[in-house]
C-alpha cells in the first residue's frame, strides 16, 4: 500500500486498482504542492468531516474522476445535492466494499460545514480504518484523545495517520497516549504546521513514541507499506 502525504491530514493512497484521497484539503493549502488536476485516476475519497480544511476539493475531484466519496450519512446528504456520487456510514459502522473493507470511528470534534447560506449541520465527525489486501490504514481525522482508541489495539493496524498540532486536536502528549492505546505499527504525525495556531515539532513527537516507528513525511513524500 502506498502512503503519499499531501499536507495537513490529506492522504493518498494506492493499493492495486484503489486509488484514494482521504481529506482533500488541496486548494488553499499552504503546504500542499499539488493540485485537484493531479488526480484524474480515483476510485474514492474519504471525508473524515466537513470542515473546510479537511471536505476541501472534494466535491470537484469526485465531478472530475467520478469518485465516490464515503463520509457520514449528513455530508453524504449534503454532496449529493451537488451532484457527486456518495456512500453514507456512521460511527461503528462496517462495511464491505470492492477493494475491501471500511469501518467509521469516533473522533472528538465538529463538522460544521460552512456555506453561503451560513454553517450547516456535517453530522459526526470521524476516523476511518481502511484495509486492503491485509493491509490496515487508520487515519484519526480531527480528534481529542479518547479511550475509544483503546478499541483499536485488537486490529492490528500497520498505519495509523494521527494528529498532532493542538488547540483542534489532539497535541504531542495526547497523541504520544493515542498510539500507546492503538498500537500501530507505523505512526505517521498529521494536522500540524499548516498555520501558526497548529505550529509544532514532531521530531518531539517521534522521540517520545513507544513501541510503533514514526514516520515523518513532508508534503509529497511516499511510505509504502
Amino acid at each position: 500500500m502506498k502512503i503519499q502525504f499531501l499536507g495537513h491530514s490529506c492522504f493518498y493512497v494506492e493499493e492495486g486498482t484503489f486509488k484514494a484521497l482521504i481529506d482533500p484539503f488541496i486548494t488553499n493549502n499552504p503546504q500542499a504542492n499539488s493540485s485537484p488536476t493531479h488526480f484524474n485516476s480515483l476510485t474514492h475519497i474519504f471525508v473524515t468531516h466537513g470542515h473546510g480544511d479537511h471536505l476541501g476539493d472534494a466535491v470537484a475531484i469526485a465531478k472530475s474522476t467520478g469518485a465516490t466519496i464515503i463520509t457520514n450519512y449528513e455530508i453524504a446528504c449534503f454532496l449529493e445535492k451537488q451532484g457527486v456520487t456518495a456512500h453514507p456510514m456512521h460511527i461503528g459502522g462496517r462495511t464491505k466494499f470492492d477493494f475491501g473493507t471500511v469501518k467509521m470511528t469516533p473522533a472528538l470534534h465538529g463538522s460544521g460545514i460552512e456555506t453561503e447560506e451560513g454553517l450547516i449541520c456535517g453530522g459526526n465527525p470521524c476516523g476511518f480504518l481502511i484495509e486492503v489486501n491485509e493491509k490496515k490504514l487508520y487515519h484519526a481525522g480531527d480528534t481529542g484523545l479518547t479511550m475509544d482508541m483503546k478499541l483499536l489495539d485488537v486490529e492490528n493496524i500497520d498505519l495509523a495517520c494521527i494528529p498532532i498540532g493542538g488547540n483542534f486536536t489532539m497535541d504531542i502528549e495526547d497523541a504520544i497516549r493515542a498510539v500507546h492505546f492503538i498500537q500501530p505499527k507505523k505512526v505517521i504525525p498529521m494536522h500540524y504546521n499548516t498555520f501558526p495556531v497548529i505550529e509544532t515539532d514532531p521530531t518531539i513527537f517521534k522521540e517520545k513514541v513507544q513501541n510503533s516507528e514514526v514516520i515523518i513525511l513532508k508534503p509529497d513524500e511516499i511510505h509504502t507499506i
